[in-house]
């Protein structure tokens, strides 16, 4: 606790010291509220608006971590089937990076096209954001398995399959959590993306409307609750990785 305090109190230090900065300047300039707002009434209207905003902030909780369940299982089985089929991932890999340079702002409308106005298409578009990271530091993490290890099994007369589960696994979880992280931060995104095209609930639903009612205010409250919602998401995978690779806390603890 008191490490987790040493090192956490710099960041909100600092945190405090923008949001005091971004405050003076406001009042000094006398921005109009509907422009720039002040921290004060943001969080102002963060207290006030908070019965309203709360089911939205729910909406896009539950979706968020129902389409980033859906992408973490296929990046984890796309990162196997890949591993374990080299002339599969010679294939296919390329045509995956090349998914990724297609705007998903751009895929959304016509997954609503196809798929309509309900849940699938939203998922789709988090499953799009959410699989790539996790695939690539999975297959990643298969690399760095220890040659030596690997040889010393396969003397062992180790098959392919115990080579997996048995080593290459957990040699590459350091690697598959980082690439968790990376997503379960993007998940939230990806569902902010979804409700743009077409939602009846979720903080994308709020931040349009409020951002076509000249709200700034809320615009913002929006915004720091996408913040806060992906740090939550990435603090709670952090602690189910300390509790799965503790081996790897260890080492970090002993250098």
């Amino acid at each position: 606790m008191n490490t987790a305090f040493k090192k956490g109190w710099r960041p909100l230090l600092v945190l405090l010291l923008l949001f005091l900065l971004w405050e003076g300047i406001v009042r000094f300039i006398e921005a109009p509220s509907w422009l720039v707002p002040a921290p004060s009434l943001i969080f102002q209207e963060a207290y006030n608006g908070w019965s309203q905003f709360a089911p939205h902030l729910l909406s896009t909780t539950s979706l968020s971590l129902y389409g980033f369940a859906i992408g973490a299982a296929v990046g984890l089985a796309a990162a196997f089937f890949l591993h374990m089929l080299p002339f599969v991932r010679e294939s296919v890999y390329p045509l995956l990076i090349l998914s990724q340079n297609v705007p998903v702002i751009v895929l959304a409308p016509l997954l609503v096209i196809w798929f309509g106005f309900g849940i699938l298409p939203k998922v789709i578009v988090i499953t799009l954001v959410c699989f790539f990271p996790i695939t690539v530091a999975a297959l990643d993490g298969f690399k760095q398995t220890p040659a030596d290890l690997k040889h010393y099994m396969k003397m062992a007369g180790a098959t392919k399959q115990q080579l997996f589960w048995k080593l290459e696994l957990p040699a590459a979880l350091p690697g598959i959590f980082s690439g968790i992280k990376i997503s379960a931060t993007y998940s939230v995104m990806g569902a902010v993306i979804s409700e743009w095209v077409g939602a009846r609930m979720g903080v994308g639903v709020y931040m349009t409307l409020a951002s076509s009612s000249f709200r700034s205010d809320r615009v913002f409250v929006a915004i720091f609750a996408i913040m806060i919602l992906s740090l939550l998401f990435f603090l709670l995978i952090k602690l189910l990785e300390k509790l799965m690779v503790r081996w790897k806390w260890k080492e970090d603890k002993t250098k």
